[in-house]
């Protein structure tokens, strides 16, 4: 019994070793084996973005651009031409943009599953380059856009093979600060809560009061 009751203590311990960060690990595998994703290799970036503001900034604004205006825009099947409502969305997206000229903003490109994992991946860089040559047609500075990232058809939000116009699509995306902007480099980003939050506040009058 007694060794019964050591190997059920052996078998927990080894269990609870074998998880590391939600990864599943060996227990007697080398040093090294396994790859951290987390923050340990950017503390110092990130100590420096709380310590000014700039990483909540950056999180509350994201998820402002996500709930005011619509991020996305789709392609006919094969394309990467705008049509008139995404061209309608880009507009609405160009007029929230303008408000901040200390953001940059990131585009990225996908596709469905139709087609060879190469072709996909031009195309989506294809439809995110088309989204921001829209976007400084209507006079967002080009330094502040970028269509780099194409996701290609690596992240379908319908898993389906066929044809599905919901994953031929561009999403928009807040995703850091234009260089040498001073409101970010003093750390006085409370002036663009100012400049956004304070005049749309409207006083309470007496008769409205409950």
């Amino acid at each position: 019994m007694k060794y019964l009751v050591t190997s059920a203590i052996v078998a927990a311990t080894l269990s609870a070793c074998s998880a590391v960060d939600g990864n599943e690990t060996t227990f007697d595998s080398e040093a090294g084996s396994q790859i951290t994703t987390g923050d340990f290799g950017r503390a110092t970036m990130n100590n420096r973005l709380v310590q000014t503001g700039e990483l909540d900034y950056t999180v509350n604004l994201a998820r402002r651009f996500d709930a005011e205006i619509d991020t996305t825009i789709n392609f006919a099947f094969n394309s990467a031409a705008l049509d008139a409502e995404g061209r309608a969305t880009l507009n609405s997206q160009a007029d929230w943009i303008r408000q901040f000229p200390e953001v940059k903003f990131t585009v990225y490109g996908h596709t469905d599953l139709v087609g060879s994992a190469a072709y996909n991946r031009s195309l989506g860089l294809r439809r995110a380059q088309a989204a921001v040559n829209y976007l400084i047609s209507q006079g967002i500075d080009r330094s502040r856009l970028a269509a780099v990232a194409s996701f290609g058809e690596t992240r379908p939000l319908v898993e389906t093979e066929s044809r599905e116009r919901r994953n031929r699509r561009t999403v928009t995306g807040v995703s850091g600060f234009v260089a040498n902007n001073p409101l970010v480099l003093n750390g006085r980003y409370a002036e663009v809560i100012v400049r956004e939050y304070a005049p749309s506040a409207t006083a309470i009058s007496g008769g409205d009061r409950q």
